[in-house]
Parts: C-alpha cells; structure tokens; sequence
C-alpha cells in the first residue's frame, strides 16, 4: 500500500474540531449531551473533539457491520455492539469519522430515533463528495473530500494507519 497525497493536515484537522466543539458547546449548553461514536474508526475523532466541547458529555460507542463489497456499502447493517446506555429524552449527537454512501448512518438514524432520544444530530469530520446517498442532516461538518480511498485520523486500511495525524489518499494498493 502506498500512501498518496495528504487531503488533511493534523493541524487543519485541530482547528476545524476546535470550531466543531465550540459550536456544539453552545448549541448544547444546559443539556443532557450524550456523544456516541461509531467504531472503529470515529475513537479517534470523538476523542479529540470531546477535548474541544466544554461542557460535560458522556460517552457511548457503537459498532457496525456492513454488508457488501468492500468499497460500497450495501445498506444491509448488522449492530455488533449495541449502546450501553438509555437514550430516551437524551440528547444524543451521533460522531462518524466519514460519511461515505451515508447508508449504515441512515439505518442507526431509523434505529436509534424509535428510542425517543430528546435529539439526534449528526457530526462528521469528512463528508465524501460525489457520492450518491440519501439525504442526510449533517449539523457539525468537519471537510469535503473527493471520492477517493482514504486512510488516518482513524480510517484505517486493512486495519492500519489510523493512527496517522492527518488524512491521505491511497494511490494504490499492492
């Protein structure tokens, strides 16, 4: 695997989470604010922004499968690992690394909405352009970023690289 052209830097990443997490703390002030993660690869994200929202939040993860090819998901979603906490009249801020096909996001939207949460709004660090997906209300956003295979800041290959401070392209795959 060859890593390619960086998309995103470490430190435009930091400011724009910072942004990120003074808007959240405003919009959220005097709330019950309950931020949960998708894994694997949102640790990362939910992580350093939770360091920019200055008001106290809990933690919650998710984790999901996806059924399909690996470059396109098909929509069908398996829940691996179910929230541990009660989100009814909580208000529940959803924290995805990268809204690709947007597909598995519209299910958990479906499925955590019928557990009556007070809210439930959606914050993503990277948002593909050019790709088809149904509409979705992404109320903190992160970047834009062409429809290319990317790794760091949490996206992983094979199950590596997300530990990279920054966001690269994947020119190609050995």
């Amino acid at each position: 695997m060859k890593i390619g052209k960086t998309l995103v830097s470490a430190d435009e990443i930091e400011a724009k989470l910072s942004e990120m997490g003074a808007a959240i703390t405003r919009d959220y002030t005097g709330k019950d604010l309950l931020l949960v993660g998708i894994l694997k690869g949102a640790f990362v994200v939910m992580a350093d922004l939770a360091r920019h929202i200055t008001i106290p939040v809990e933690f919650d993860f998710m984790a999901v499968s996806s059924y399909g090819s690996a470059t396109k998901s098909s929509g069908v979603v398996r829940i691996l690992k179910d929230l541990d906490e009660q989100i009814e009249n909580r208000h529940v801020l959803i924290v995805e690394d990268i809204v690709d096909t947007g597909l598995t996001l519209q299910y958990l939207l479906k499925n955590l909405s019928v557990r009556r949460p007070a809210s439930l709004s959606l914050a993503a660090l990277l948002i593909k352009d050019g790709v088809e997906r149904p509409p979705l209300d992404i109320k903190y956003q992160g970047f834009r970023i062409p429809p290319a295979f990317v790794i760091g800041y949490g996206l992983d290959y094979e199950g590596k690289y997300r530990n990279l401070p920054y966001v690269a392209v994947v020119d190609s795959v050995d």
